[in-house]
């Protein structure tokens, strides 16, 4: 999958060819790539970076097909050729929404990079259009691509450039792992699920989201995913109004509010990082972890972890719920997720949700620690998979999103 071509400008030959995994020059290129660049909207002076763990292919390798493809361009250190450009991409079945079982192999694209000194020379285009090719080979249908909704330069790349078109406004719901464990509620119980009666409860009662994975058993049976939890209305303590029988009697008599969420362990793929923080904002964080520390159990003082140095996180992905109480069992499973966190060492707990779902009123979170997502859309078949879907790009939002940790 090699080309060369000359640059848009003509002074340098640009070649694009998938990533070598066996290339110890070509994993610490992409590192060095990675570095240098900032993920999220630029200008800031807060960046956030991020460390793969020394394993490239880290969110795209658990998908069912994936590939990355790096641009190299003549004139390197010692004369040769210098990774300036890496792009990675994968394809999956997933649902197409409007609450049905209609679905569509689709592409994403994802860990777009341009080195700082080489921008602006239409090498970002050059990778997607190659990356595009790979995805038309494989079947898919539609191919989409999520950016921050402020990141005016990648969001003009795609819409402008690369024939994109806006779709969905997902926003990111962080909050911090605090230094204490969170109070479960009394007035709920949060059932663990395996991963069979997961996958069984997935598809009946979310199966129908826009993006919803065909291969949800194997995204529950990955060793990264850390359980199912199902929220339901409990009795004194947390405990349970009846007994739990398993997922079909709930099935068949669920009650009038529930809520249910899994957990992915994203602190084994990758870390981040915030950086350029003053450093008031640093001490100030110092003075809430100290508070946290002097003052607990007796008082439970919210706290900002160490955000400053590399740092693990827990997704939350599959949130959905049912009933006029859902958000309330939605915020106990974020307790419950939280517990979870500060016990495996993670210091945020993350989760994404569409613009119009009910259950982002449940989900605590700290505004300036999110971002507001921007997905964007393009269709790459001629014709359509299902002639009941019609032309995607073109349909309105739904309720729910499911969001692949897979890929996060």
């Amino acid at each position: 999958m090699a080309a060369v071509a000359p640059e848009d400008d003509g002074r340098a030959a640009l070649a694009v060819r998938e990533f070598d995994a066996h290339s110890d020059r070509d994993r610490a290129a992409v590192e060095r790539l990675e570095r240098a660049c900032e993920v999220g909207p630029s200008g800031g002076k807060l960046c956030l970076f991020t460390d793969l763990l020394g394993d490239p292919l880290c969110r795209v390798r658990h998908s069912p097909a994936y590939l990355m493809l790096v641009a190299e361009a003549a004139g390197g250190l010692l004369g040769g050729a210098e990774v300036v450009g890496i792009v990675r991409g994968c394809v999956k079945t997933v649902a197409c929404g409007r609450g049905s079982n209609l679905f569509s192999k689709v592409a994403y694209l994802l860990g777009l990079r341009v080195s700082p000194g080489h921008r602006r020379r239409g090498i970002g285009r050059r990778l997607v259009e190659r990356m595009e090719e790979w995805f038309r080979q494989m079947g898919a249908e539609y191919a989409y691509v999520a950016t921050d909704r402020d990141n005016e330069p990648s969001v003009r790349l795609f819409t402008t450039r690369c024939g994109y078109a806006k779709f969905r406004t997902p926003s990111v719901l962080v909050h911090p792992v605090f230094r204490h464990d969170l109070a479960p509620s009394r007035r709920v119980a949060v059932v663990e699920l395996p991963p069979r009666d997961a996958e069984r409860l997935y598809r009946a009662r979310l199966g129908g989201a826009e993006f919803f994975p065909r291969d949800i058993d194997a995204v529950l049976s990955n060793a990264l995913s850390l359980g199912t939890f199902l929220a339901v209305p409990g009795g004194g303590a947390g405990a349970a109004a009846r007994p739990w029988r398993g997922v079909e009697d709930f099935l068949a008599a669920p009650p009038e509010s529930w809520a249910v969420t899994s957990v992915w362990n994203c602190k084994d793929a990758f870390r981040l990082e915030v950086r350029g923080a003053p450093r008031l904002l640093r001490a100030a964080a110092r003075a809430t972890r100290a508070a946290d520390r002097a003052l607990s159990p007796w008082l439970r003082v919210p706290s900002v972890p160490n955000l400053f140095e590399p740092f693990g996180m827990h997704f939350l992905y599959g949130l959905g719920g049912d009933g006029p109480d859902a958000p309330r069992m939605c915020r106990a499973l974020c307790r419950h997720a939280h517990n979870l966190a500060r016990a495996a060492g993670a210091r945020v707990v993350a989760t994404e949700v569409g613009a119009c779902d009910p259950l982002r009123a449940g989900v605590p979170h700290w505004p300036r620690l999110g971002a507001e997502d921007l997905w964007c859309i393009k269709r790459l078949a001629d014709g359509y998979g299902d002639g009941a879907l019609g032309d995607w790009t073109k349909a309105p939002p739904g309720a729910s999103i499911f969001v692949d940790p897979r890929e996060f």
